[in-house]
């Protein structure tokens, strides 16, 4: 009873699988957590319990997090890491889309911490580990949608830190760069089959190239960077309220504090392949 549980969200590949696994290694009781328990065979094989979990579903959250509890008694570590990239002209995502995009990256993730924050403050002590993205600090064009889940997500925790202090919570914000996971090219996707034709097509097409890209791909960092920055701040005595790591993320963020709006405005566009 004395070994420290932490539940990870997204748990079948990328980060999440890679945060499960390393937190395994540390001694934690891992509970991997994603909607298809059939694709958390090798996390199971390899000491992580699966955990069935649709974070869109608050019967599914509740019912992951009990029998959690009721195992072992306690969580210590929260892992926010479900969620995806809806790209698409704001004009052409449709609201149902819309409104998706936030129940997974943004209501699914607060949600769990409720659910999460009565144990943590009755044996005074937790830390809840919110992924948003170099994105939650920048923008893209065509990114709309989800930029605004990754902001807010950012905007909640720093909220939510400020509550939970008083009772020995931590708060901590990682925010990734560019990672090697299926994200890019299932955000390309999306984006060509929602602006591909039409007004945004030009951009569209180019923003994609630029998200699928092989040169792209290359630069991009293991999810195990990513992985670490979370053992870091789990087992710190006082983490940093944010990480940015992975390609890009703590220059693209610097960068966006210094220049202007139109400036970095520009700069997007010629990072995107965006001509007009």
């Amino acid at each position: 009873m004395n070994t420290k549980t932490a539940l990870v969200t997204g748990a079948s590949s990328g980060i999440g699988e890679a945060t499960a696994l390393k937190l395994a290694e540390l001694g934690y009781t891992v509970y991997g957590a994603a909607r298809r328990t059939d694709r958390l065979q090798d996390l199971a094989d390899r000491g992580v319990r699966p955990l069935a979990m649709d974070v869109t579903d608050d019967a599914s959250l509740q019912a992951g997090v009990k029998p959690l509890v009721e195992e072992t008694g306690r969580i210590d570590v929260l892992v926010n890491n479900a969620g995806y990239g809806s790209y698409g002209a704001i004009e052409d995502v449709p609201e149902e889309e819309a409104r998706r995009q936030f129940d997974v990256n943004v209501f699914g993730a607060m949600r769990l911490a409720q659910l999460a924050l009565p144990h943590m403050r009755s044996q005074r002590s937790g830390t809840i580990v919110n992924i948003t993205s170099m994105g939650g600090k920048i923008h893209t064009p065509l990114g709309g949608w989800y930029h605004g889940t990754k902001f807010a997500l950012e905007a909640l925790s720093d909220c939510l830190r400020l509550e939970v202090r008083p009772f020995g919570i931590d708060v901590v914000v990682i925010e990734p760069g560019g990672i090697k996971t299926e994200w890019g090219a299932i955000a390309a996707g999306r984006l060509r089959q929602t602006s591909g034709t039409g007004p945004y097509a030009a951009q569209a097409a180019a923003v994609a190239d630029s998200l699928s890209s092989e040169a792209n791909a290359r630069r991009n960092s293991p999810p195990s960077i990513i992985a670490d920055a979370i053992a870091k701040a789990v087992t710190a005595r006082k983490p940093k309220t944010r990480y940015a790591t992975g390609f890009g993320a703590k220059p693209l963020i610097a960068v966006r504090k210094i220049l202007t709006d139109r400036a970095f405005d520009a700069l997007i566009k010629r990072a995107t392949g965006i001509h007009n």
